[in-house]
């Protein structure tokens, strides 16, 4: 039974380190309405993220550098290819999250 748990828990150790982890810039933030959208760049490309003012995870974050961390299909609160962003921080720093959004177009 001990060596069935530690396998569940490597597995899911894996699973959440496999999660696809970018590197952004945010461009800027901007309220319309209910929704919170930020521009942000993605390896050279312009993208837009967005996420519901009524939802906790939801701020529009300052100008800067960001990590993207992309969670698996049907993961998350929003009915799309749902991100968490973190600020970027040292390696001894533990990441902030920023919030969680839907990454609009792809």
């Amino acid at each position: 039974m001990k060596l069935l748990l530690l396998a569940l828990s490597f597995l899911a150790a894996s699973a959440a380190y496999a999660q696809e982890r970018s590197v952004i810039t945010v461009k800027n933030s901007t309220v319309s309405g209910d929704a919170i959208i930020v521009t942000v760049q993605i390896e050279g490309e312009t993208h837009d993220l967005q996420c519901s003012k009524s939802v906790l995870l939801c701020k529009a974050p300052e100008p800067g550098k960001y990590v993207m961390v992309r969670l698996p299909k049907n993961r998350g609160i929003y009915e799309c290819a749902n991100v968490d962003l973190y600020r970027e921080s040292d390696d001894n720093e533990p990441a902030t999250k920023v919030g969680q959004y839907c990454l609009l177009g792809k």
